[in-house]
Parts: C-alpha cells; structure tokens; sequence
C-alpha cells in the first residue's frame, strides 16, 4: 500500500529531499549544502553534477531515516530553484559548462543591447517577464556563445537545456525524459504564456535552437518513472519553487498571497485564469495547475536579497555567529535609530528592476553598534517586501488583507511582526514551514490520486500563529519614507 509522497526541493544552496504521509506530516528530511563558484564580481554557478549526485543522495537518507521503501513511495514532487541554467550533451550526459544560477549578473550587457534593437515591449508581452539577466534566455544565449563548441554542437542537435527541474528529471529518468512544466518554462523569457508555447520570435531574438527546449507539461502531469530507489516511482509534480509554495500554502484563489522568505524574497498573489499585466514593476507569471484544469495565472515580485542578508551578517561582516541571533539583537536595539540597509548586492529586483544599483549603508553615526545593524539588515526584508506588497495593490484594485509567509527567515517573529507593521496586513505564519516542499507533495499527490481533492490537503494544513499590525499610520509612513529616500540614494550612486 501507497503510504508516502516524496518531494524533492532543489534549492539555492542546498539539495533537501522531505517525506510526507496521507497527513501532510513531515516523515523525514535530508539536506545537502550546495558549493557556489564566483568566478568574477556578480558572477554565480554551481556544478551541475553535484546538484544531482547531493539531491540523489538526499534522496536515499530521507527514504532510509523515514524507515520505509520505495515500494510505499505513492509519487515524487520535484520544487526547485528557478531561472538556473543547465545545458548538457545528450549523448555523454555531461554538462558543457558550470550552471549558470538566477543570481548571476553577467548577462546583463545581453539584455541591454537586446533592449537597444527594439525587443523588450515583445519580450513583455509575450511572457509577461521584464527584460533582465535574471531570466534564462540570456543565460543559454551566454553559454551557447562563449563555451567552446557549444553553438556548434547546439546546431547539430547534441545539446540540451533546462532548469534545474529539467535536469533532475532527465537523470532521474536515465535520459528518458526531457521536460519541464508550466511554471518553470515561464521564467525562461522563451514561453509564450498567453498560446502556452515556446515562442519562435523569442528564439530567434536570442538564437536559440529549438531542439534544445524541453517539452511543457502542466505542474500536475506524470512525468515519467525512476527506480533510483529500488522500486519504481512515478514523478508526478513539477514546479518552480515559488509558485509550489503558492500551491502549497493553498493559495487557489485570485486574491489569495504568500511570500517566501528564501535567499531572495518572493511575492506571489493568484490572478487566476487571466494573466494580469503589471503597470507597477512585477512580472506575470503561470501558477500551478493539475492536468487538463484552465490554466492559473499569478502576478510576482521578485527580490534577489532577502534572507541572504542574514549569512552576509554572519559571513562577511562577523557580526552574528547564527541567524537565531538576529531576532535578539533587533529586539535589543529598540529600533534602528534611523539606520537603512539597502541589500542591492546584485542589483534591485522588483519594482524597481535596476541591475545597476548596489548595497549601501545609510543614517549610520558614531553611535550606530552591532544591533541596529542587524536590526536594519531584518527591516531591509520586510521593506523590500512591503514594495511588492504597495505594487500588488495598485495592480489588483485592492489591498491584500492577508499575508501568508513561509521559508526560512519566516522563522524570525521580529521579522514577522515588523512586516505586519509596515505593510498593514494580517501575517499568517503556517504551522508546517515546509511549504515549497508541500507544494511539490500536493502536485505528485494529487496527481497520483494519493489524495482525490484539493480540500483534502487544505484541511491539514495549520496556522501557528498571526502577526497584527501594531503601529499608526503616521510612524509606518515615516519609516516608508525613510526607506524610498535610501533606495533613491542607492540607485543614484553607480
């Protein structure tokens, strides 16, 4: 008997593998740090290689520490980090270069001389995306024109490409299947999300074979079967790890919002059946849907720094020896005394879409210590968000009322609560954090038939607690204001 889903969360740095039952209970985790390479300033890659072998391995130790077989496994979820670009030979399997990962700044001469011939109203409306290096297209384009040969063996039809969901599938698979699903091909700025199809205007801009692209599924699809495990298991659920999270925290409604609080922070509400374009800086992207349902739209917003700003605290500047720290030494400080961190450590993402733009330190005096420091490095997250949050309601007519959050700085209750009081919203903290990896579960669940409903899942799904805004309007205006004057001073220094 089917007793378990697995799901696999392939994240930034670090390569986790979660075992669910019929409850949504977390059985068994297994994770993995992955090694980041920074070969030049605003340049990131990771090792295609050992994203599979630390995922496949986590893979084994969870299955092994759950105390169960493969047998019992109903499906498996994939959730990953998204945009991150792998391209390999599909004869020897090997990739031709390092991955190239969404946080890596070196596409950015692309995207400008793209934009000077004319294409970036195109790229917009077609996929709903901004024109930035964040995205993958440039990323192939870059590796196609600068690995030696890989234009060449692209041409002859010997290479192949994909996220990172892609990638896992396809070794998972032993080189049987090459697909992705709706949500990933989005962010690639190659899929037409409005005919559901890669774009062959979009290909053309940025010469790109189309025998590379994978085939598109919807999130709930299966996708094909691997007995990496012993037994064989059908990969039923793929999505980009931002919308799993929506899917995950059960945010099937237009209106409905969440924000993980990852490396980088991401804001998604669900726009449902209808793609929503943006007049104020987010990107419109597909929402995760299950076989042959309408297609599900989401409007996002997108920063590149969020709890990241946490291990620079810790690793480059020294301050902190753990991120449980943080919560005491923003609590201690009172508040930040007029400090503001602006954390544009590789450019502003949305809505501000600056690629430019760089960290700066503002309203520090001789009397500024460690505490407001860090208390402003923990204020800079919610800022960031609380953008989104202002864009969000100018796009949709209103404003959210809710909040619902996750990820790993979801953790910290001083963030939680600063974040209820600078956007005035309710934050509703789940009680199972896990929600990216749930996303992933429910997907290859519900696919399966593991779970015949969606009401079945959201059933199980808790609130642990609630953060309520607690400041007047004119303290939360003044700290907004003070917050757009240090983003407007970090993006005029160059």
């Amino acid at each position: 008997m089917k007793k378990y889903v697995l799901a696999i969360d392939e994240g930034t740095t670090s390569a986790r593998s979660i075992v669910f039952d019929a409850d949504c209970a977390q059985i068994s985790c297994a994770q993995y740090e992955l090694k980041q390479y920074f070969p030049h300033p605003a340049w990131v890659e990771e090792d295609p290689m050992e994203i599979y072998e630390k995922q496949l391995k986590s893979l084994s130790k969870a299955v092994t520490s759950a105390g169960i077989g493969a047998d019992e496994i109903a499906a498996i979820g994939i959730t990953n980090q998204r945009e991150t670009t792998v391209v390999w030979n599909k004869n020897t399997g090997k990739p031709v270069s390092n991955a190239i990962v969404w946080q890596c700044r070196r596409t950015a001469p692309i995207c400008e001389e793209i934009e000077k011939r004319g294409f970036s109203g195109y790229i917009t409306d077609a996929t709903g995306l901004k024109l930035d290096a964040y995205f993958s297209a440039t990323k192939i384009k870059w590796i196609l024109d600068n690995v030696p040969g890989a234009r060449e063996e692209a041409e002859l039809g010997n290479l192949l490409v994909g996220t990172v969901d892609t990638w896992l599938i396809w070794k998972l698979t032993k080189g049987k299947v090459h697909a992705t699903d709706m949500t990933n091909a989005s962010r690639t700025m190659l899929y037409n999300i409005k005919t559901l199809k890669w774009d062959e205007k979009l290909l053309e801009i940025f010469g790109i074979p189309r025998s590379m692209l994978p085939e598109v599924l919807p999130s709930g699809s299966v996708y094909g079967t691997t007995d990496v495990l012993g037994a064989p298991i059908p990969i039923a659920g793929v999505a980009g790890d931002q919308q799993a999270a929506l899917f995950g925290q059960c945010c099937w409604n237009p209106g409905e919002m969440k924000n993980t609080y990852g490396t980088g922070c991401f804001l998604l509400v669900n726009t449902g059946n209808t793609p929503v374009k943006s007049e104020n800086g987010l990107v419109t992207t597909m929402a995760a849907t299950i076989g042959d349902e309408k297609p599900e739209y989401a409007l996002e917003g997108s920063v590149f720094i969020g709890g990241a700003i946490v291990k620079w605290l810790r690793d480059r500047l020294g301050v902190i020896k753990n991120a449980s720290e943080t919560e005491v030494l923003a609590k201690q400080a009172g508040s930040s005394k007029g400090v503001y961190i602006v954390p544009a450590f590789a450019g502003l993402g949305a809505p501000y879409w600056d690629m430019d733009a760089r960290g700066s330190f503002f309203g520090v005096t001789g009397a500024t210590g460690k505490a407001e420091i860090v208390r402003a490095a923990i204020e800079s997250i919610a800022y960031q968000t609380n953008d989104l949050v202002l864009s969000i309601t100018a796009d949709m007519g209103s404003r959210p009322l809710t909040l619902k959050v996750d990820g790993g700085a979801a953790a910290n209750s001083f963030l939680l609560q600063f974040q209820a009081d600078i956007s005035n919203v309710k934050v509703a903290k789940p009680a199972n954090n896990e929600a990216t990896a749930l996303g992933a579960a429910f997907l290859a669940g519900l696919t399966v038939g593991f779970w015949k409903t969606r009401r079945e899942v959201a059933v199980r799904i808790a609130t642990e607690k609630e953060f309520i805004p607690a400041v007047d309007e004119a303290d939360r205006q003044k700290m907004i204001d003070g917050w757009k004057t240090a983003v407007n001073a970090c993006r005029t220094f160059k």
